[in-house]
């Protein structure tokens, strides 16, 4: 679940942070030897979304309509299996193109606690194409965990915005093994996206296609239902092409009400100055594992 112009307040407030827009305390992190063989199917099958999002009706002007993903390494989407306060969580998380070819995007939210938290969550796995309990792609470990000071120190929902660094995994590396999307600034308001994730109301990922819209300066808004909890974090991908299977992330599930309140409405921060500047980081990063 970033027109210039329009742009024009944030882009001033990124510049400002961009170049504090470091990865946080802790971004250095390495995953336990454990982290692989903790998430067995049971785990993984009683793993809980962070949030639980509300049951809601879409209105008659919101078109798209969620269903059931076909396989996954189009689109490089995984289940991200989390354990924070003792508990077992979810989300989701892509591939994205690095130097390293082992770097994921997602919600910051799913890997880091914000404000008032011990840091960065525990024991984090990544199981591409994950449905019901299967990892037909194997266990993926971090070697390093990126998100903006800014939702480290304050949970600033503008920088709900996290990056992944992969440890390699039978001797490859993730996008050696399902490619990657590229990564964007979103420059406009409206772009045709494919949004695919993993809802708690399924044992497997929902897909949906629809266009984007302004919700701030700072957010867009995705309108499609079906995206309870564990769908944040979710690729916002345009000019997705069927030949290649890759696009461009513009968005993923976050933000505003932590991706949106409702299953029917999801929000993604702006990939402006700021967090391009994260991916800059964390491309540097993926290149020294």
């Amino acid at each position: 679940m970033t027109s210039a112009a329009r742009l024009s307040a944030f882009a001033i407030a990124a510049a400002l942070t961009v170049a504090g827009c470091t990865a946080a305390p802790n971004s250095g992190h390495h995953a336990p030897p454990a982290t692989a063989t903790y998430w067995d199917r049971s785990r993984m099958l009683r793993a809980l979304p962070f949030t639980s999002r509300r049951t809601g009706v879409l209105a008659p002007r919101q078109l798209g309509n969620s269903h059931i993903a076909g396989p996954l390494a189009g689109l490089r989407v995984g289940a991200l299996f989390v354990r924070a306060a003792g508990h077992d969580h979810f989300c989701t998380a892509s591939v994205v193109a690095s130097r390293g070819k082992n770097l994921l995007i997602t919600a910051a939210h799913c890997i880091n606690g914000g404000k008032g938290s011990t840091g960065y969550r525990s024991d984090i796995a990544f199981v591409p194409d994950y449905r019901d309990g299967q990892e037909p792609f194997g266990v993926w470990t971090p070697a390093k965990l990126l998100v903006p000071p800014q939702w480290a120190d304050s949970s600033n929902p503008d920088y709900d915005v996290g990056f992944v660094v992969l440890e390699p995994h039978d001797g490859q590396n993730i996008q050696q093994v399902l490619g990657a999307n590229r990564l964007g600034a979103a420059q406009g308001d409206q772009y045709l996206v494919h949004v695919t994730g993993y809802p708690s109301s399924s044992s497997s990922p929902i897909t949906c296609v629809n266009r984007t819209s302004r919700f701030s300066n700072t957010q867009l808004r995705f309108e499609c239902p079906g995206y309870t909890g564990g769908t944040s974090g979710s690729p916002w991908v345009t000019r997705f092409s069927r030949r290649s299977r890759t696009g461009t992330i513009v968005g993923v599930i976050g933000g505003h009400q932590g991706g949106g309140e409702t299953p029917s409405v999801s929000y993604s921060v702006r990939f402006g100055p700021a967090i391009q500047h994260l991916y800059r980081e964390a491309k540097a990063k993926s290149i020294r594992v």
